[in-house]
């Protein structure tokens, strides 16, 4: 090899080593899912997902599950006349379908204020619109019913659930999803905290679907929902002529 062969051999490695990456900084934080995708077949009632992971020293683990935000109607019903009617109603934006926080300490404690606004943790914190101009007392009596009627479905937590650390690093935790759980997109959030401070977050998505012949029912009742409803009157007639067919032969 000639010397200037060895001199632009020499060049291109410096070059080379000059543009090799440095080693990737480890992450603080580090999560999973035990699955990304549940399935609600004929028989589903209802699953736990695992969530775990690793972080790189000490520190707490805050855990936020939503699910796709639509709008909800919430009405309240008064007695008159001695008959139950709905007297007023109220709509809110943005509410998430459902709606769990864990964490392996008390929130208050390792949380503050600010940052349970700004990442909306907590059912108290969480960004809804309700009617402009509503009465701000009657936006909280109904926001507070919307959730009360959330937690009895278990479609929100109505405490925080645990996060249990098996030694100094790794973590874990499990959350539920009931029978009734909304189809869609959710989003799981996992915030390490030092100090108040939030020096690690990551983001996974979840996706919940419909599996099987239910799917295949849903999917055709919203795609073609006349038909749907005409199939199923003509069913329901059908059922109730053959019924009365047979208590009349028996």
């Amino acid at each position: 090899m000639t010397g200037t062969a060895l001199i632009g051999a020499a060049a291109l490695g410096l070059a080379l080593l000059g543009l090799a990456p440095s080693p990737a900084k480890a992450e603080p934080l580090i999560a999973d899912l035990s699955e990304h995708r549940v399935s609600i077949t004929t028989g589903f009632v209802g699953t736990d997902v695992l969530l775990f992971g690793a972080t790189d020293g000490e520190g707490d683990v805050v855990v936020v599950v939503r699910g796709p935000a639509r709008r909800e109607l919430v009405r309240r019903k008064s007695r008159i006349g001695g008959i139950w009617v709905n007297d007023a109603e109220m709509a809110f934006d943005g509410v998430p379908a459902f709606y769990v926080v864990a964490a392996n300490r008390a929130i208050a404690e390792i949380v503050p204020e600010a940052l349970r606004t700004r990442h909306e943790i907590g059912s108290g914190y969480l960004r809804v619109k309700a009617e402009k101009g509503a009465d701000p007392k009657e936006v909280r009596r109904f926001w507070s019913a919307l959730v009360r009627n959330k937690e009895l479905d278990q479609l929100y937590g109505k405490e925080t659930r645990r996060v249990r650390f098996l030694g100094p690093r790794l973590f874990r935790t499990k959350v539920f999803f009931p029978a009734n759980v909304p189809t869609g997109i959710y989003k799981v959030e996992v915030f390490l905290l030092r100090k108040g401070a939030v020096v690690g977050a990551q983001t996974t998505p979840l996706v919940i679907s419909k599996a099987g012949i239910g799917a295949e029912v849903f999917e055709f009742a919203h795609r073609n929902s006349a038909l749907y409803g005409i199939m199923a009157i003509a069913i329901a007639l059908a059922a109730g002529w053959l019924a009365g067919f047979v208590f009349r032969k028996a």
